[in-house]
């Protein structure tokens, strides 16, 4: 049976490789992205399944809301819901961190997991059918310096999806929180704004996780 499957972060790292893997399912796939290009890359790439990409920035609510009210017909019955969009930014102590970057995890992490589920949850409650994929993070039970506001942002989507469970427990609504360990992708990357070589010595003596293990 095809799904509808909404992954939010589709374009790099565990969402674009979710993605992949739904895609190949023959699954029918509503993407998100904030870099228009990489989503029409992936549409590009899979023509044989059915996609609604959207640039989407999951921290701007009326955004949010928008997006869901103005599905097409096709894909509004949605089965999955894949709160991939996340990251983490800097490694400083809390005495030294810069506060937007603190504010822009707290946006996506949080707000914007939060926006998504709460729009996409009526339908699924109606239908009495869904599963709420959540991405959360080692981090949210296991404090590192410099994790401060990234591993209590995962803090918060382990609780919320225990108490998801909890408001949902009549339905036929299932809550999965993915928690992984350190996975190579983009993720560290954008968490040193773009300094590769710091981002390659995260990795340095291990041999990590891949977005493909998460998908």
């Amino acid at each position: 049976m095809q799904k509808t499957i909404l992954i939010t972060g589709a374009t790099a790292g565990f969402g674009l490789a979710c993605a992949n893997r739904f895609a190949g399912e023959g699954q029918r796939l509503i993407l998100t992205g904030r870099r228009t290009e990489r989503l029409q890359k992936f549409c590009n790439k899979h023509t044989t399944v059915p996609i609604h990409a959207v640039t989407l920035d999951v921290r701007v609510r009326k955004q949010v809301e928008a997006f869901i009210n103005e599905l097409p017909d096709d894909f509004s019955n949605i089965d999955v819901l894949v709160n991939n969009a996340g990251l983490a930014l800097g490694m400083r102590g809390a005495q030294q961190a810069d506060l937007n970057d603190w504010e822009t995890m707290v946006d996506t992490n949080i707000k914007g997991l939060m926006y998504l589920t709460r729009f996409v949850l009526p339908g699924m409650v109606t239908r009495n059918r869904g599963h709420i994929i959540n991405l959360g993070s080692v981090a949210g039970t296991y404090p590192y310096p410099g994790g401060n506001v990234y591993g209590a942002s995962k803090a918060f989507v382990k609780q919320f999806s225990k108490n998801l469970l909890t408001d949902l427990v009549k339905t036929k609504i299932r809550v999965t929180n993915i928690e992984p360990g350190i996975a190579e992708s983009e993720f560290s990357v954008i968490r040193f704004h773009g300094d590769k070589e710091k981002a390659d010595q995260v990795y340095k003596g291990t041999t990590p996780l891949t977005p493909d293990d998460i998908a």
